[in-house]
């Protein structure tokens, strides 16, 4: 098995799902519109710094979903897929992932946004292997919190090195698409590492690696 691993916000998107759905609810009055807006840039601005506390802005996004049905989940995520998602859609991400599909490589989407938002995109994008953060659950409903290893930076290489065990997988030949240079620990690990759109430390680090760089935009 050959793996061609796709980071999801900014890479396979024009944009980032998890910022988005923070507008998103604000746009619909689910949360109060000014102050989670304020929020959701600064913890937006600590990713792209590299300096995110991911467990506290996993608890503010989930948060909101607590207790909630999940029929009524269901009906905003397919308005969130036609508002915001569906303008994201790269063709050139989608001709990509696309390209490795014909050449019979396993795909797969590892990503530090929750599995509520991603997982829809991931089946939008046709891509059956999904790796995010997971929302607990209790009695059918979320309760505001994660399970398991955030699925961010070394949480990334934790979590994609359980499902290599349990699918007695390798990472021999594999590809990673990032945008973020908070990827670098699992860019480091893949046989082929491929910078799209990258920040300004990522394109750097590439550059100077030797890795590609490439544009979907």
């Amino acid at each position: 098995m050959t793996l061609a691993i796709f980071d999801l916000d900014n890479t396979l998107l024009g944009g980032d799902s998890d910022h988005a759905w923070g507008e998103f609810i604000a746009d619909l009055g689910i949360v109060d519109g000014k102050s989670y807006r304020e929020k959701n840039d600064a913890f937006y601005a600590d990713y792209c710094r590299g300096a995110l506390d991911v467990f506290a802005y996993q608890r503010f996004v989930l948060q909101p979903l607590a207790g909630l049905g999940m029929a009524e989940l269901a009906r905003w995520h397919a308005q969130f897929m036609r508002e915001k998602i569906e303008p994201m859609i790269l063709p050139k991400a989608q001709a990509l992932v696309d390209s490795h599909r014909a050449q019979g490589h396993t795909l797969m989407i590892i990503t530090a946004t929750n599995a509520f938002i991603t997982a829809p995109i991931a089946q939008r994008l046709g891509i059956d292997t999904l790796i995010a953060t997971e929302p607990e659950q209790f009695n059918h409903t979320y309760t505001g919190n994660i399970v398991g290893v955030p699925c961010y930076r070394e949480g990334k290489v934790q979590r994609l090195n359980v499902w290599l065990a349990e699918n007695n997988e390798s990472l021999m030949g594999s590809y990673f698409y990032s945008d973020s240079h908070n990827d670098l620990p699992l860019l480091q690990l893949v046989d082929h590492p491929v910078a799209v759109d990258p920040d300004d430390i990522l394109r750097k680090h590439a550059e100077d690696s030797g890795w590609q760089v490439l544009g979907l935009r």
